[in-house]
């Protein structure tokens, strides 16, 4: 597994890294078979280390956590606590996804805006109904099942996930809703 451990303007020491492979690794290995890279990034926020981990599993599945404390290695300590809760309540599916799956999920390409909020007040008439673009990328659609949607949106500790849904190759969404519960908006079902 291939590790990018950094940090925000602050010196991360060969201790630290090794540390964090180490037990990233133990994790990792007890509950993921096929890892393929994690970045770990080190910053500090109003007097408290934060760490965010990221980790890639070769099925394209992807978790990540944060943590944040007074010391730099706590904060990686609660940051890996949450990652290993995460994997462990995935543990049965990862497996099973994995012996299910033997090729890596396939994503299509698609493109991501990020719009200006609207901070004039709601009285006046907007100029234009076209919104005000302020950042365009490149993002992935996984080929996913509703069930490996769902896991993939948890272990992100997203909000919402826009999938094809590998059963009819159509479009799909699955998000959490206000009362904790989750979604699925399948267009073709209606």
């Amino acid at each position: 597994m291939r590790y990018q451990i950094s940090g925000k303007q602050i010196d991360i020491g060969e201790a630290l890294q090794t540390h964090v492979k180490s037990e990233l690794g133990e994790v990792i290995e007890k509950y993921a078979e096929r890892p393929t890279d994690a970045n770990i990034i080190f910053s500090k926020q109003a007097g408290e280390f934060v760490c965010e981990a990221v980790v890639h599993l070769s099925t394209g599945l992807t978790t990540q956590a944060r943590g944040h404390a007074h010391d730099i290695y706590a904060a990686f300590d609660s940051c890996a606590e949450k990652m290993e809760k995460q994997l462990r309540r995935y543990k049965r599916r990862l497996k099973d996804h994995h012996r299910d799956r033997k090729d890596p999920v396939e994503s299509i390409g698609a493109s991501s805006y990020i719009l200006a909020a609207n901070d004039h007040d709601t009285e006046s008439e907007p100029e234009s109904l076209q919104p005000m673009i302020i950042a365009e990328m490149e993002t992935k659609i996984p080929d996913l099942s509703v069930g490996e949607a769902v896991m993939q949106m948890e272990l992100a500790g997203a909000p919402a996930l826009v999938f094809r849904n590998e059963g009819k190759s159509e479009i799909n969404v699955v998000y959490r809703r206000d009362d904790g519960n989750i979604g699925w908006i399948d267009p073709n079902n209606a």
